[in-house]
């Protein structure tokens, strides 16, 4: 045999032997297609969690102000404690208001006589008009003193009332239960009706208010949603961060939205309520708030992971198709939820979407599907 067929025997050869090896292999070169740890997608309601800041308020504020005038004698309450509705915190020298009952009572007891007698007339007129001894005007005279003499003693008896309230007045009383703070004025300080400036002011703390400013183009874009029918009423309860970011123990539930915006910062208030049993808000402080009022209600969730981004900054996916190819997808994903992300386009319930061994796998290319999870991990990258 020439050399010549000898080399194109031996290469004969060669070709069969790399076909035989090459039976049953999907990849270039002979290799087999990588693997992709999957996930697969399932729509389900999601609570959207909102995060906003607020300040606390007090759940009730009062300003103990004085109703009669004169000088403070005692205040008997201590600056900073706890007190009860009814509680008597100051007293006014009552002197001058007693003096002034006293002479109101003396002024009714005068009408009640000068009402008995000028009743006590009119009726023997009345008698002797029935004989007509007396004038018909004489009677009607006689009765209009008595009725004049009655009314005389109801105004007495008014001002015998109004005395006592300004007797009870000299008395100023807690008007709700709180916590009361400073004393603005002192004993021997002279006090007014409708003075400015009140005496002092006492705040109830438990529950405790939590006013949340939220912008009304995204309290808008939420209306509209729900509207919709893409999002649905959630969950009233409310969770709180502390000014140290820690979080407060206690939930709070939402009470109302004002139907007001602030020109000034084009927010709406939304109102919180929480206990607050051992006192730890303080009106005026800064706090964080964390609610779900509203959820999704056939949302797609992503791990992390399994989005990224092309060089457009648009949000792409690898999704597995029915052939086991890797298959790009471009999808709508504007915020997170927890760990994952929500993909409101793009991802329909049950698609496959690669989050294991992405730098491996190229668009359009076989894969082998191994579910994340199920025991058998996918290459690494």
């Amino acid at each position: 045999m020439s050399p010549r067929l000898v080399v194109f025997a031996l290469a004969l050869a060669l070709a069969a032997c790399s076909a035989r090896n090459g039976d049953g292999r999907n990849g270039a070169g002979g290799r087999p297609p990588p693997e992709a740890g999957f996930v697969e997608l399932h729509a389900e309601k999601v609570p959207l969690l909102i995060e906003l800041p607020g300040r606390t308020t007090a759940f009730e504020t009062s300003e103990v102000r004085p109703q009669v005038s004169g000088i403070i004698r005692e205040r008997l309450f201590q600056e900073g404690a706890v007190v009860k509705e009814g509680d008597l915190l100051y007293r006014i020298d009552p002197r001058l208001y007693e003096s002034a009952l006293g002479q109101a009572r003396a002024e009714l007891a005068s009408a009640t006589a000068n009402a008995e007698a000028a009743k006590a007339r009119a009726e023997r007129i009345a008698e002797l008009a029935k004989s007509q001894v007396v004038s018909r005007q004489d009677l009607l005279d006689a009765q209009s003193t008595a009725a004049a003499a009655q009314a005389a003693t109801e105004k007495a008896h008014a001002a015998v009332t109004a005395a006592e309230i300004n007797l009870q007045f000299t008395r100023v009383s807690a008007p709700i239960t709180g916590r009361i703070g400073r004393s603005i004025v002192t004993t021997g300080a002279l006090v007014s009706a409708g003075q400015p400036a009140p005496l002092a002011t006492i705040q109830r703390l438990d529950p405790i208010f939590v006013d949340i400013q939220q912008s009304s183009a995204s309290l808008l874009a939420l209306r509209r949603e729900v509207a919709g029918g893409s999002l649905e009423r959630a969950s009233l309860a409310v969770k709180l961060k502390m000014e140290d970011g820690s979080l407060y123990p206690h939930d709070g539930v939402l009470q109302f939205a004002e139907s007001v915006v602030d020109t000034s910062t084009g927010t709406v208030t939304v109102r919180a309520r929480f206990p607050n049993p051992q006192g730890w808000l303080l009106p005026g402080m800064y706090v964080r708030a964390e609610f779900s009022p509203v959820q999704a209600r056939s949302a797609i969730l992503v791990p992390q992971q399994g989005i990224s981004r092309d060089t457009s900054g648009n949000a792409t996916a690898l999704i597995i198709n029915a052939d086991s190819k890797a298959e790009l997808r471009t999808v709508v994903a504007e915020r997170t939820v927890g760990d994952k992300w929500l993909v409101s386009g793009g991802l329909a319930d049950g698609d496959r979407v690669i989050v294991e061994g992405l730098g491996r796998i190229q668009a359009g290319q076989v894969v082998k599907p191994v579910k994340v999870g199920s025991g058998t991990a996918a290459g690494k990258e």
